[in-house]
């Protein structure tokens, strides 16, 4: 007699055949969340931008979207909440203590986790920052729930966060999904997603909860805080303009022209990823999937190949103008506009052309 069927293993959960069905267990989990970012005052815009978007996903959802914020008791936390409701939020959840006054892993990855854990979100962002990064990936790991990082993309599947990054060096994009899982968590570099429209008339709620650390319970001690007066100053990610040279330049002495440009336009000079590597452009200038992601108003490409690399890192700029000898060049497939022709040549003449053309406004005003 033979054995009676065996029943199917259950499907993989790739994209076919998939199985919608949410676990009984995760049900309980509703809503968008984002961790606002703050430093001395100051909160980082890429929590706005990723408030914009979590306004996106939650209305897709039928959920509500809530900012978290964690800090010390005379940091202006309140003021915060209002900055996110105006941005997007319906309700911020705040942990306040003397303990999370000036960022330390430890105390942080507990307030977030407690969160989580009692109020049971769906979706958690935060932004690939450094702060972002470094939180994103305790509180992951103290989960056990699954964090796709550098996303580029964020959609909704069904009701999964459909979360796309570059893979294999930025020769693809793939898209991951934490299925079985929650909350579902990713981290968006800053310029990635746009900033939304502020609307000051919204309001939420505020609710509070309390840490339960004290000083002694925390390794990590936070002496001081020193500014690098010496730093370099480079703010690609939030330039109105960016110059970026590319390989095509051929040598250091060419890519001064991308300097020259950038000068007179009064932008920002950025690099590939190949320029950088040459020796041309400091690294904090580089743009691209291991760079800086800008959306300018206005981006200057210039011997720029155009690799999926390059391109998730400023294709949402406002306008792009491709330079390169290469008609059948990738950047051309995207640019607004394109010159096909001799950097060497091309540029210091667009250069001179936007001295004259500034020079005369600047006499018509005077």
């Amino acid at each position: 007699m033979s054995e009676p069927a065996k029943p199917a293993a259950p499907r993989p959960a790739g994209r076919a055949g998939r199985n919608t069905e949410l676990p009984e267990h995760l049900k309980s989990y509703q809503g968008v969340w984002v961790f606002v970012e703050h430093d001395r005052g100051h909160v980082h815009p890429v929590s706005w931008e990723l408030m914009g978007e979590a306004r996106k996903l939650a209305d897709k959802l039928g959920v509500t979207v809530s900012g978290v914020l964690l800090g010390g008791p005379t940091e202006p936390l309140d003021a915060f909440a209002q900055e996110a409701y105006a941005y997007g939020a319906d309700r911020c959840y705040v942990v306040r203590d003397p303990v999370l006054k000036g960022y330390r892993n430890e105390p942080f990855t507990k307030g977030l986790t407690d969160l989580v854990n009692k109020h049971q979100p769906e979706i958690m962002l935060l932004g690939a920052t450094t702060m972002g990064r470094d939180l994103a990936g305790s509180v992951a790991t103290t989960l056990g729930t699954g964090l796709t990082a550098d996303c580029t993309e964020l959609n909704i599947d069904g009701r999964a966060l459909a979360a796309t990054r570059p893979t294999f060096g930025g020769s693809l994009l793939c898209t991951i999904m934490t299925l079985a899982f929650r909350p579902q968590m990713a981290t968006v570099r800053p310029r990635v997603m746009s900033m939304p429209r502020r609307d000051d008339t919204r309001t939420g709620d505020i609710v509070e909860m309390p840490l339960g650390m004290v000083e002694t319970d925390i390794v990590t001690k936070l002496l001081d805080f020193i500014p690098d007066a010496e730093r370099n100053t480079v703010n690609l990610a939030y330039a109105d303009i960016v110059v970026t040279g590319g390989k095509g330049l051929k040598n250091v002495d060419n890519f001064r022209l991308v300097r020259d440009l950038a000068n007179v336009l009064g932008a920002e000079v950025g690099a590939t990823r190949a320029a950088v590597q040459a020796g041309w452009a400091e690294a904090e200038r580089q743009v691209g999937q291991t760079g800086k992601t800008v959306r300018p108003k206005l981006y200057i490409a210039v011997g720029v190949s155009g690799a999926i690399q390059h391109r998730v890192g400023m294709e949402g700029s406002d306008l792009i103008v491709a330079i390169n000898t290469d008609p059948a060049a990738p950047i051309f497939d995207f640019a607004h506009y394109g010159i096909v022709g001799n950097a060497m040549q091309v540029v210091p003449v667009l250069t001179q052309a936007f001295r004259t053309h500034l020079d005369r406004r600047i006499r018509k005003a005077a």
